[in-house]
């Protein structure tokens, strides 16, 4: 590894890290940023997304030898103390373990879901506005073994640093895609021989009953309002079901308990 001391803040070889929680929310140029030892590691071993370079609390290095193995040999690794890397950051970064990665071009969807194996399960994202939600519902499609995340255009961004925290790395690693509509991801989806099953307190099936094909398509909607009701009408629907006087739970939440039951289905 290629290890670069830094001591001035406005050194412009840090131009990515600089005021990250102001440029989490207005863009950073095709880059974004993984932070923790966790997530850096599922970076450099998963090999999904370029990164472009590191910026470690100097305190830290020693511990993040194995971490920085996986990496490419001539990535740079930028090491400050911490009065710098506070100012490099625009507030106090007490992990101090950061890389900034490159975002790739988006995909196709239609070249995506062609290249999805003949037995699949995909969950399908619609208005999930909260990055917690959906850093934790990468995690669920990483553990229940999702081929694909589709998101809806009104859903926040995954690669968001606090969405990807909280996937403890999962949405680098797990494939996702971003389409237009719900009914447009639908229609592409049933195209291609899914069952589309839509999650909703107000759905018609008990999760624990549905049985489906080789390939399935779980759709989630935003707490609150829920999926719209034109997409809840034009497929299949499932519940979870809960104690009389309660209906509905956290949506990743929701989503962990039906992809169990969907993983574990036949195929």
């Amino acid at each position: 590894m290629k290890i670069v001391r830094i001591d001035d803040p406005d050194d412009p070889r840090l131009a990515a890290y600089r005021d990250i929680r102001e440029r989490d929310l207005r863009g950073r140029e095709g880059l974004f940023i993984a932070e923790g030892k966790v997530v850096l590691n599922v970076l450099f071993a998963a090999r999904r997304f370029a990164a472009d370079s590191v910026l470690i609390l100097e305190n830290r290095l020693e511990g993040m030898s194995e971490t920085l193995a996986l990496a490419p040999q001539q990535l740079p690794v930028y090491v400050a103390a911490a009065p710098v890397l506070d100012r490099i950051a625009g507030f106090h970064l007490h992990r101090g373990i950061l890389a900034a990665g490159r975002r790739p071009q988006q995909p196709d969807l239609e070249e995506v879901l062609d290249a999805l194996p003949a037995e699949a399960l995909v969950l399908v994202l619609v208005g999930i506005a909260n990055h917690d939600n959906m850093g934790a519902l990468f995690r669920n499609a990483a553990a229940f073994g999702v081929d694909l995340v589709l998101l809806d255009s009104t859903s926040c961004d995954p690669l968001y640093r606090k969405a990807i925290r909280v996937s403890v790395g999962a949405a680098l690693k797990v494939p996702f895609a971003v389409a237009g509509s719900a009914a447009e991801i639908a229609a592409s989806l049933a195209a291609r021989g899914f069952s589309n099953l839509a999650l909703s307190p107000r759905g018609g099936e008990d999760i624990r009953t549905v049985r489906a094909g080789p390939r399935v398509a779980l759709f989630m909607g935003t707490e609150g309002e829920g999926l719209p009701a034109a997409v809840m009408a034009a497929m299949r629907t499932a519940r979870i079901r809960m104690a009389e006087g309660f209906d509905s739970l956290n949506v990743a939440a929701a989503a962990a308990i039906a992809l169990h039951q969907l993983a574990a289905l036949p195929r």
